[in-house]
């Protein structure tokens, strides 16, 4: 017999999710939401895990909720749309259930709540599920199927020519079947094989759900975008990374300019001193001209005033 576990969660304004899922785990007692679901499949689920999401609508005319769900493996899964009953009172309300352009039959659970049955084996039945109320308002909500995303960087690894560079993926909650790491060339995106370039690239599953690309001996030809792609059974999902090779000379340069401006520096200080002495050394020449004009004009004075007392007496 299938157990049910139903975890309720609140999220903000009037929105609720409430959530089921189906264990394989013997347990005493009818299962209603489990007999229920196997009455609407037609099916045998007592070996499959199912879950059901359900969300409250809000009954603000205008007004749409989403919902994100993710999913790893093959289920089954049902979706609904429930009118909380406070909104009750509207009568007349025309409900339809679309996958894109496509309308997907649904059943009513109850008066006020309306739900889609769907299995899910390959990833070509996920997407976004949408639910539409019409009446006297119109009430929507959207439901998007999608395998785990998965966690890259967004700024970019910055390295230098030699050395190492190490780039990490990782999947939160989900296990992943494989990794695959590709590098971006042009437009067009090349798998990474490390055994083949065992000298160059390095791929290590720390864990089942991180995976890491050492790239070895950087170069400028390392610069790029490279992706690491986890395939699981419903799908592939893909992050994506950035590599920035610096040359050597990069961390230099910041060192260069400051010798640049310290010889500049130096250069405008010498050439200052330069010009103060020789501008000294011509003051001084000049005062030792005027002095010996100054002296000659003396020693002229006194030979004409000599000459004066001779003819005196």
């Amino acid at each position: 017999m299938t157990t049910t576990q139903t975890v309720n969660q609140q999220t903000q304004g009037n929105l609720s999710d409430h959530l089921t899922l189906g264990h394989n785990i013997s347990t005493s007692g009818p299962d209603l939401a489990t007999k229920e679901f196997k009455q609407a499949s037609g099916g045998n689920v007592s070996d499959v895990t199912f879950v059901e999401y359900e969300v409250l609508l809000p009954g603000v005319s205008g007004t749409s909720v989403e919902k994100n769900i993710t999913l790893d493996r093959g289920t089954r899964i049902e979706l609904s749309c429930r009118l909380d009953n406070k909104y009750s009172h509207l009568k007349s309300l025309q409900v339809t259930w679309k996958r894109g352009n496509e309308t997907v039959k649904h059943i009513n659970k109850t008066e006020t709540s309306w739900s889609i049955q769907l299995r899910i084996l390959d990833n070509s039945k996920l997407g976004s599920y949408s639910c539409t109320l019409k009446g006297e308002e119109e009430i929507s909500a959207v439901f998007n199927l999608q395998v785990p995303k998965i966690e890259g960087k967004e700024k970019p690894i910055v390295s230098y020519e030699g050395d190492t560079a190490v780039m990490i993926c990782k999947s939160f909650g989900y296990t992943p079947i494989a990794w695959t790491w590709y590098m971006t060339n042009g437009s067009e995106q090349i798998a990474i094989n490390d055994t083949l370039l065992a000298n160059k690239y390095v791929i290590n599953r720390i864990s089942a759900n991180v995976t890491h690309l050492k790239i070895l001996k950087l170069t400028n030809e390392d610069n790029g975008v490279y992706w690491c792609e986890a395939a699981f059974d419903l799908g592939k999902s893909k992050g994506k990374l950035k590599l920035k090779v610096l040359s050597l000379m990069v961390p230099l340069k910041p060192s260069l300019a400051i010798v640049a401006e310290v010889v500049i520096l130096v250069t405008i200080i010498f050439l200052y001193e330069m010009y103060s002495k020789k501008k000294e050394k011509g003051s001084e020449a000049e005062k030792e001209f005027d002095q010996i004009e100054q002296l000659k004009s003396e020693e002229s004075n006194g030979l004409e005033n000599s000459s004066a007392r001779h003819r005196k007496i």
